[in-house]
């Protein structure tokens, strides 16, 4: 019996894939990462036992292994790899939710979104929110460490991960923490796998922590005539408060949302600022105060607040839309680097810098609340001159981040896409240190090779 039909006989029915054009779907996540392989299969695990049944063989052969979840990725981190296999979660959905000690038990493939409306039904809330959330998965949310809309106060996918369950380079089935508030025992491994882009194991269920449901929230919406004054603002702001949402959108990104899907934004604005409060009772009014004066002091033209939900999920929506309102334009490079709350301003500037040096469209979103900024690089892939330029950029907007003591990556994961610069954001020891772990995990090197390290 060959390799292949090994695996075909230990996992039977429709679990694996193998004819091409099946196989072909699994290749990409969004990002269309170039270097992106042709694996042998697909497994569409059921059941962790599918997984271990998967990564065993895998083992057997030294077959690279590639988990996925819902294929949104935007840094390369689920890009099949030449003669592996992919092991895809999109079968595995449950959703328990245990109200008494307020966790969502979770299969990796459920989306972000059926976990939010899940636990909703009983008056809880989930947090971690990425603009994709109605297509992300709690699988890759885990893998990359999501972030979203709601970080700047809420915190991240890690924040809200008390257990899992975790299939090992050897097929081993770990667990680790559980529903626990409380647990300090033994060396913090659940944090370790946390952003591990599945380079040391696949996570097949977590133990999600819940907070009741959000309160009502107030908008403000503030209009600037440069990002640099929106960016000021939002310097001010976080010196005394910590808005639930604070997002930012420059003009261009706010033309390419008017080009996608007209919602009647200002096409002269130079920067959108868009900010919530939650907090409860009168000290909505008065947080929204604050961050109102704080607008008014650093420029801006314009400030609306409302307390209609209707209006305040249209400018959440069209924040949410530019991802797919700037794909619109041509291919993209996407960027998440971050730095510091106070530095926003000058890596703002840095990045418009990196676009005229190159002669490149840089559109930017941000969760400018904590300093998570989305450059999102448009070029013509037509033109082999333009995407060799938006390429250099792209690399020098990482280098312009890690001058400004920031990072390479905010939520979206290094992935392929960025593991070139990842050395020059961790040092020689921390990167040293890496690899020993990943060694030590994963000896033979089968788990996603190519991404991160």
């Amino acid at each position: 019996m060959d390799a292949l039909a090994e695996l075909t006989d230990a996992l039977p029915g429709d679990l694996v894939l193998t004819d091409p054009a099946a196989v072909e779907k699994y290749r990409f996540d969004w990002s269309r990462d170039s270097s992106a392989g042709t694996p042998v299969a697909v497994v569409r695990a059921e059941d962790a036992g599918h997984v271990q049944a998967a990564v065993r063989w895998a083992a057997r052969h030294r077959v690279p292994v590639v988990p996925r979840g819902a294929g949104s990725g935007l840094s390369g981190g689920s890009s099949a790899v030449d003669g592996g296999i992919v092991i895809s979660m999109e079968r595995m959905r449950a959703i328990e939710v245990d109200t008494d000690c307020q966790v969502a038990v979770v299969e990796p493939g459920a989306l972000n979104a059926e976990v939010k409306a899940a636990v909703a039904e009983h008056g809880l809330w989930y947090p971690p929110d990425p603009s994709s959330f109605e297509i992300c998965s709690i699988g890759g949310n885990v893998a990359t460490n999501a972030g979203g809309l709601c970080c700047v106060k809420y915190g991240v996918t890690t924040d809200y991960v008390l257990g899992m369950d975790v299939v090992l380079a050897d097929g081993t089935l770990i667990t680790l923490g559980g529903k626990r508030i409380k647990d300090v025992a033994g060396l913090s491994l659940l944090k370790l796998f946390v952003g591990s882009e599945g380079t040391l194991g696949i996570v097949t269920r977590a133990v999600l922590r819940l907070v009741p449901a959000q309160q009502r929230r107030c908008t403000l919406v503030a209009s600037f005539p440069t990002v640099d004054t929106a960016a000021r603002a939002v310097v001010s702001m976080r010196r005394t408060l910590r808005p639930s949402m604070l997002e930012l959108m420059d003009q261009a990104s706010i033309n390419a949302v008017e080009d996608y899907r007209p919602m009647g934004l200002d096409r002269a604005t130079g920067a959108l600022l868009i900010a919530q409060s939650d907090a409860p009772g009168s000290a909505r009014t008065e947080e929204v105060s604050v961050m109102q004066a704080a607008c008014e002091a650093a420029g801006a033209s314009e400030v609306f607040v409302t307390d209609d939900p209707d209006e305040s999920e249209m400018f959440v929506e069209a924040r949410r839309v530019a991802f797919p309102a700037i794909e619109a334009r041509g291919s993209l490079l996407l960027e998440d680097v971050g730095a510091p709350v106070p530095i926003l301003p000058r890596l703002l500037e840095a990045i418009g810098a990196v676009a005229a040096s190159y002669d490149v469209e840089i559109p930017v979103v941000a969760h400018a609340g904590d300093g998570n900024t989305h450059p999102i690089i448009v070029f013509d892939p037509a033109d082999p001159e333009a995407e060799q330029r938006s390429r250099a950029a792209f690399a020098e907007v990482m280098t312009a981040a890690i001058r400004l003591g920031g990072t390479i990556t905010g939520e979206h994961g290094v992935g392929r896409a960025k593991k070139v610069a990842l050395p020059d954001q961790l040092g020689p020891d921390v990167m040293a240190l890496t690899r020993r772990i990943k060694d030590a995990l994963d000896p033979d090197g089968i788990l996603n090779p190519g991404a991160v390290l």
